[in-house]
């Protein structure tokens, strides 16, 4: 389950992520707010400027990922900017700290993925990435390479939240070539907007990652978000596996 840290409150946020989990969510990905978040749609950047806002990102993302992790296992994820700006090996260290077992840099460069993964590994923290359906196979090599926890294969090409149609068999495709070139998990998100387009993915991943439209839920009618998250651990039954970004 995806949550945007600092959406809410301190007290409300954790309320929430203890309904969340009770709801059916196995994993926590915590967001770190950012105001250039490329990659994904408006529901999440709404989410992220709300958080912005508030105030003091990291101090309540921090505080999110505590709480979560005593809940689940938790990762964090964020955009090369924010980890760029803290430091890598000072961010990677607070999140570990704070309970994190994994981090994603959904726009990580090539240049800098190596300092990026030495940083995580000194702290103890997971690197799974995020893979562009397009790569070649000589850019796949070296993406997976250096990839650890799990390797995050969109359902689409869109931005998150995107509520169209998926390609089954392009994913199916692709997820062949990733179990090829690695030995890890995949598990895949975005686009995956209603309990029965989760159904259909479970089968060809290892995990389904849910965001949007628990964030959505989040964001106009908080109450409503742990129906949400059982609608979709009870599609994905009995793939058991329910994370958050979509």
């Amino acid at each position: 389950m995806f949550v945007p840290a600092g959406l809410h409150p301190v007290r409300a946020e954790r309320h929430q992520l203890d309904q969340i989990a009770r709801a059916g969510a196995d994993l926590f990905e915590i967001g770190l707010a950012h105001h250039d978040a490329g990659l994904d749609g408006p529901v999440i950047q709404a989410a992220y400027h709300r958080a912005l806002n508030r105030g003091h990102v990291l101090t309540r993302a921090l505080r999110a990922v505590e709480h979560a992790a005593g809940l689940r296992p938790t990762v964090v994820m964020t955009y090369w900017d924010p980890v760029s700006r803290y430091g890598p090996e000072h961010l990677a260290r607070l999140l570990a700290e704070a309970g994190a077992v994994g981090a994603m840099v959904v726009d990580l460069p090539d240049d800098q993925a190596e300092r990026w993964q030495a940083a995580a590994q000194d702290a103890n923290l997971s690197t799974p990435r995020l893979v562009p359906r397009h790569l070649t196979d000589t850019g796949l090599a070296t993406v997976t390479a250096g990839a650890s926890g799990w390797l995050y294969a969109p359902a689409s090409t869109a931005p998150t939240g995107y509520r169209g149609p998926l390609d089954f068999p392009a994913l199916a495709d692709f997820t062949t070539r990733l179990r090829t070139a690695s030995p890890l998990p995949v598990v895949s998100g975005v686009g995956i907007s209603a309990p029965a387009l989760a159904e259909r993915v479970a089968p060809l991943v290892d995990a389904v990652v849910i965001g949007t439209p628990v964030v959505r839920t989040l964001m106009t009618a908080p109450e409503r978000a742990p129906a949400t998250t059982a609608a979709f651990a009870q599609a994905l039954n009995p793939y058991a596996t329910t994370e958050t970004r979509a």
